[in-house]
Parts: C-alpha cells; structure tokens; sequence
C-alpha cells in the first residue's frame, strides 16, 4: 500500500476514535450535571457508566492500535507483519488500516 492511502487510512480512523471518546467525555458531563443527590442514582446509570467505561477503554485501545501504526509508517514497516514481517495484503489494511498481522496470524492467536 502506498504511503499517502495508509496515512489517509490511518488519520480517518484516528479522527473517528477522537469524535467517538469526545462523545463519550460529553455524555459523562450531561450525566453528571443532571444527577440531584448521589443517593439517586439508578440502577441503570451505574450500568451506563460501567458500559460507558468499557467502551471508552477499547476506544483507547483502538487509538494506542493508530499510534502503533503510525510509528510503523515512518519506520517504514506498514504493512508487515509484527509476528512474522509478511506482507499484509492492502485489501485487510484497506478494511482494518491498524492490523498488525496477516489473517492467518491473528487466527492463530485468537
């Protein structure tokens, strides 16, 4: 894959990341600011928040995958492999621009 496409790839997916965690920072606000008296908090809002957590944390997770990928690209090694330093073929990086290994290696990992 060219240099130019992974880099237009990559900052897509960061600027995706970075609208998703803002919701969610501006969601936590709202939330706080309509809460009376910490006794009234519900069921569900404690639920909301520990879904809320998660989903933050794997948004976190998702954009340390961009960084990583970045680092590669001006390493020059986007595109191979971190297991084996096989090509990645640009139709997964086109679908998933932080993979980081071929099918076959995630496969055998998960």
């Amino acid at each position: 894959m060219d240099a130019e496409r992974a880099r237009e790839l990559l900052t897509q997916e960061r600027e995706r990341l970075e609208r998703a965690l803002a919701g969610l920072e501006a969601g936590d606000k709202e939330a706080a600011a309509e809460q009376a008296e910490p006794g009234e908090r519900g069921s569900e809002t404690l639920y909301q928040e520990e879904l809320d957590t998660g989903f933050a944390e794997g948004l976190a997770e998702q954009l340390a995958a961009v960084e990583r990928a970045e680092a590669r690209l001006a390493a020059g090694t986007y595109g191979l492999s971190v297991v084996s330093g096989k090509p990645i073929p640009d139709e997964r990086l086109e679908a998933l621009p932080t993979a980081e290994r071929t099918v076959d290696e995630q496969q055998s990992i998960t």
